[in-house]
Formats: C-alpha cells, structure tokens, sequence
C-alpha cells in the first residue's frame, strides 16, 4: 500500500512514519510537509534513505502540491496542523486556513485520486471541558479556543464527505501525546527541557487543570490500527483514560529529571482554559488496541531521550521559539 502521510515531519506524524516503516515491510510512504516552525526533517534522519520513503516539501492548502503528492496513494492519513492552543489564541487565522481549508483541499484531491481510506487525525479537545465522566464519541463538541474549533470544523467536513459522497473517512481524536521529537512548545517537552537547563517551569493558574497523557508509540498503533481495520464513517477516541492534573505532572518531571520542585513557577492563567479533558476509548479497546506503555515508564523514557538529544532541542530553543517564549511567559515570569 502506498500511504500519503500529511504533516510527517512534526512530532506525531514522524513517529507514524517510523512506526509504519517498521512494521509493514511492504509500505510505501510519501510524506508531504510545508516545514512549518514544527516541521523537522531531523526527526526522520534514520529513515530518510530508505526507498519506500520520499519527502515532498509542499502546503496541503496548495492544491496543485497535493495532488502531486497523492498520485498512486490508496490512503491519506492526515496529520498536518497548526496544534498549539496559545499560538492559536494570539493568531487565529493560521489554524483556520490549514485546519479547515487545508482540509478540504485534501479531501477533495483525494475523492478524485479515488483513496481508498482517509484517516483525519483530531484531538479530545473538541469536546471542550467534561466536568464529570467521559466523553464517547456520539458525544456534543463544545470546542472553546481557536485551535480545538478549527480542528472541530476540519472534522465536520471530513465527515461531511462520507455522508455525502461516501467519501471513507475515517476520525480519530487522541488525548495528550508525549515522547521524542516533540517540538518544545508543549507541557512536557517544554518543562523537561527547562529542568534540564535548570530554568523556571511556568504553570499556568493553580495547574489543576486535568488531562489524559499517552505516549507517541501508543498513539500511532491505534491511528495505524484505524487505518488497516477502521470503520469508513467512524471516529474512534484514543486514550489511557487516565486523568492527571498539571501540576501534579510537573513534579513528577522534575522528580525524573532530579531536579528541585523549587523550579516550579505560576504564572497567570491562558484565557479560556479547560478545566478537564476525558474521553472514553472503549470503542478503540474493541477495534484489539491497548497502550503499552505505562505513564511514568513513558516519562521516564522521554526525559532521558531529551537528556541524550540535546542537541536536538537547543538549536530549536532559539530564533523562533525564543521570541515565541519572550511574548508568551515574558511578562508572566513573575507570581501573579
């Protein structure tokens, strides 16, 4: 099967992309990404020679670039995004324009390409904060920032696609996803660096705020699993249904990092922050997918590939992501 993949030089996506190398010997992948901030070619250094993989350098916006790029593929798995929710709050048009737009311009050069299976790969944001419980998939959305509406609106007309020219696509919405070669904006690349460096971790509020951790592997097996056995038409939650407050986070990345709980900084709260996310993956169980990797046993791991891979991250901890930090902590740096 040849299998474009969108957005497979960020941090889920190259993993994806290993992941399917590894374990179908007879795959081929494209790998179509714009190199966005996010996008890193040095995240797929130890595949980049293999033959059953190419690198396209192109925007799934641009409609010519997409339809180059999927020529021959019999799927499309879609990870290509703007993610982060405070860039999202400061500049809302990115996400619009690649999170819906971009969408489309997919989904439609796939309909004609005839596809034979189209994964959209979402979030457990769209359902907005669940105060008690867990969402299910026939559950409301109720995103609340910019970030998890355009994701929500992406979704909708993927789905849109099957129910009006069934279209197969296929949904998946995964809780937070942590590991290697995670661009250092996120919770916890960003605090496992900085203890690395001995700097401030800047939680936002009071850190109650409660979410369900996975690690990367784990996630792609199930969007892997969706795409060789996935329902056309279904959407399919992915999650350890285990729920674990920010702060409580924090420390136990400085304590795998042995650094001091001093370093933990409260900074004022993002607007609209949701309280709680908690999603039901009962539906993902019964496709034969469990995670494997348990939550400390995953931290562990990654703060010891950040340890050994700083190389990797300082270059990224500058330029962009510096003046990124200055305007999103600059003025936060201080006890509110």
């Amino acid at each position: 099967m040849r299998v474009l993949v969108t957005g497979g030089a960020g941090f889920i996506g190259s993993n994806f992309i290993r992941l399917l190398l590894a374990q179908d010997p007879g795959v081929e992948i494209a790998n179509l990404d714009k190199l966005t901030y996010a996008g890193n070619l040095e995240n797929l250094a130890d595949v980049a020679a293999d033959p059953r993989y190419r690198f396209i350098r192109g925007d799934i916006c641009d409609r010519q670039a997409v339809a180059r790029a999927i020529e021959g593929c019999q799927a499309v798995v879609n990870f290509a995004a703007e993610t982060h929710v405070d860039r999202a709050i400061g500049d809302p048009a990115s996400f619009l324009h690649t999170d819906i737009l971009g969408v489309y311009v997919l989904l439609e050069a796939a309909r004609q390409a005839g596809v034979k299976r189209f994964v959209q790969v979402s979030t457990d944001e769209v359902y907005g904060p669940i105060a008690a419980g867990s969402a299910r998939e026939d559950g409301p959305l109720n995103p609340t920032n910019p970030y998890s509406a355009s994701k929500a609106g992406g979704e909708l007309l993927a789905r849109s696609y099957f129910a009006t020219y069934g279209f197969p696509v296929l949904i998946t919405r995964g809780a937070n996803t942590f590991g290697p070669y995670q661009y250092p904006e996120k919770l916890m690349p960003l605090f496992v660096t900085n203890a690395l460096e001995d700097q401030p971790l800047p939680v936002y509020g009071d850190g109650q705020q409660v979410r369900e951790w996975i690690y990367v592997t784990d996630h792609c097996r199930a969007i892997a699993l969706v795409l060789e056995r996935g329902q056309p038409g279904e959407i399919y939650n992915i999650s350890t249904g285990i729920g674990l407050p920010n702060l409580e986070v924090t420390r136990l990345i400085l304590a795998a990092a042995g650094k001091p709980e001093t370093l933990i900084k409260h900074v004022k709260d993002r607007p609209g922050h949701d309280r709680r996310y908690s999603i039901d993956s009962s539906k993902m169980r019964a496709l034969g997918w469990r995670p494997e990797r348990d939550f400390r046993a995953g931290l562990e791991e990654t703060v010891a590939w950040y340890r050994d891979h700083s190389g990797w991250w300082r270059k990224i901890k500058s330029g962009e992501f510096l003046e990124y930090y200055r305007r999103q902590y600059g003025d936060l740096a201080r006890e509110p």
